[in-house]
């Protein structure tokens, strides 16, 4: 069967047999002929086809010794009741040129139920692949929230932009880390009078220099080498107040 012309909600499916050889044309031109005022203009195949009611009609034959033998496809765009009509109406045709002929509707598809099905069913894989993803437990969920909002109470301190906790500007009390992963950290457990060195070997950032002189500075860091280096350059001037 060839291809729709129009959107179809239904499909009319028959069986045409005629006594005699005939082309796919003549079933159709028949089909158009012996019902053409039948059902009044409303229902004349010819205007539903042009007002895009129904499809393009399509016919398979094939021939058994003198007898040609088929189905006719109708496509409809009209409600259940007027399709039904039109099924009724094409039974009537009992002639296809001068040859006898039977048309007898064998199905009428509701091709909607068809999309609504092949939807139905990609719905259900579908949500196979929803079921099958792991849902995390409330506890990591509010695990991942905290973390969030404690990341974004990091905060850039100074004319180097050092990461630092939200209270280093109005605590007594600073504590030195290495880098922004350490002030996250320390951030995480509540401390948030933390200030890092940019995790850099550059020296001691004058932001820390200024802030030591007015505030009791913590050091805090990691066996490293780079921590190390940081440490000694605290004490050696003076910074570390403990």
């Amino acid at each position: 069967m060839g291809a729709l012309t129009i959107v179809a909600k239904y499909l009319i499916i028959a069986n045409v047999e005629v006594q005699g050889t005939v082309e796919k044309y003549d079933i159709i031109g028949a089909l158009f002929s012996q019902t053409e005022g039948l059902l009044g203009n409303e229902l004349d195949l010819r205007e539903l086809q042009m007002n895009g009611r129904i499809g393009r009609i399509e016919v398979e034959t094939e021939y058994k010794g003198d007898r040609t033998v088929g189905k006719v496809y109708i496509p409809s765009n009209l409600d259940r009741y007027e399709t039904a009509l039109v099924a009724a109406m094409i039974e009537t045709v009992d002639k296809v040129g001068p040859y006898n002929a039977k048309v007898q509707v064998v199905e009428i598809k509701d091709l909607r139920e068809e999309k609504r099905k092949k939807i139905f069913d990609r719905a259900r894989e579908l949500l196979k692949l929803v079921e099958h993803e792991a849902l995390p437990d409330t506890k990591e969920l509010i695990t991942k929230f905290l973390e969030n909002i404690r990341e974004t109470e990091v905060v850039e301190y100074g004319p180097e932009k050092l990461p630092a906790g939200p209270e280093v500007e109005r605590a007594d009390t600073i504590i030195i880390v290495e880098g922004r992963a350490d002030v996250l950290n320390l951030v995480k457990h509540g401390f948030k009078n933390v200030i890092g060195l940019g995790g850099s070997s550059g020296g001691i950032p004058k932001t820390v220099i200024e802030l030591s002189k007015k505030k009791t500075t913590i050091a805090s860091w990691m066996e490293t080498g780079v921590a190390k280096c940081c440490l000694r350059s605290c004490l050696s001037m003076r910074i570390l107040t403990t």
